[in-house]
């Protein structure tokens, strides 16, 4: 049990987490439904945060753009093996630029557990007019 807690500060059998989007592609000012998938690793463990940032990249110029961000706090425990869903909505800017070769977007989402460890998953969406 000792070796399975410190594999899992190291980020070994932790807990992970995935943005579930209920389709891929969305228009400016679109409502974006989904939830977050928590699935436990080898033990439990304390969640401290979630953390969910959509980027805009622009591939011609190299810089990426945060254009939101949501942060959900929370002292949940999750068990080893136990899956959590949690809803998640967004509102995208009713101006932004439409996705193509020069520009894309993408939702980070990162999971904090108390010990400082992180799951981290990245989506990809379009936008389209």
């Amino acid at each position: 049990m000792i070796l399975r807690k410190s594999m899992s500060l190291l980020g070994i059998g932790s807990a992970q987490i995935d943005l579930v989007l209920l389709k891929k592609t969305y228009r400016p000012d679109e409502y974006i439904n989904g939830h977050f998938l928590i699935k436990g690793g080898t033990v439990e463990q304390q969640i401290k945060r979630i953390e969910c940032d959509l980027a805009m990249i622009n591939h011609s110029t190299g810089l990426e753009q945060i254009i939101d961000t949501t942060i959900i706090l929370t002292s949940r425990l999750i068990y080893s093996e136990e899956s959590n869903k949690l809803p998640f909505t967004f509102k995208l800017p009713a101006f932004m630029p439409i996705s193509s070769k020069e520009i894309s977007y993408c939702f980070r989402t990162k999971l904090t557990f108390d010990e400082g460890v992180q799951s981290k998953d990245q989506d990809t969406i379009q936008i389209i007019q």
